[in-house]
C-alpha cells in the first residue's frame, strides 16, 4: 500500500515493502517516529562490510536469519522475531548465509552505508 510516511495516513505493508526493495543492502525508509527515529527495512545477503556509527542501531529479523558480528566479541545470531541493538561506537557487521530482512531502528541522521 503507498502511504504517506510522514502523516501515518495509512497502514504500512512489510512484506509489499519487502517486495519493492531492488536488492541487498539497499534500504526502504517504512516510518519516522516523533522526528528522532526512522524504522528502515534491508535484505541482508552476504556479509555487509565492517562499520560504526555513533548512534545505536537495532536489528529485529523480520525472516530469514543472521548474525551481527561485532568486533572483538561473540557474533550475535539472529532468527525471524528476534531483536539485538548494536550500541554506538562498536564496529560491527551484519552477514546471512543466504538472506534475511531486517527492520532497523536508529536516529534518522545515521549514516547508511548500503544507500
Amino acid at each position: 500500500m503507498t502511504t504517506d510516511i510522514t502523516t501515518g495516513t495509512a497502514a504500512r505493508s512489510v512484506p509489499e515493502a519487502i517486495a519493492a526493495l531492488p536488492g541487498p543492502f539497499q534500504q526502504h525508509e517504512l516510518a519516522r517516529v516523533n522526528d528522532t527515529t526512522v524504522v528502515r527495512l534491508a535484505r541482508v545477503e552476504g556479509a555487509f562490510p565492517w562499520h560504526h556509527h555513533d548512534e545505536d542501531e537495532m536489528f529485529l529479523c523480520w525472516d530469514g536469519s543472521l548474525r551481527i558480528e561485532l568486533e572483538g566479541q561473540d557474533p550475535v545470531p539472529l532468527r525471524a522475531g528476534e531483536l539485538f541493538v548494536v550500541r554506538r561506537g562498536v564496529r560491527h557487521r551484519p552477514v546471512a548465509e543466504e538472506y534475511a530482512h531486517v527492520l532497523l531502528v536508529e536516529h534518522p541522521d545515521t549514516k547508511q552505508y548500503g544507500s
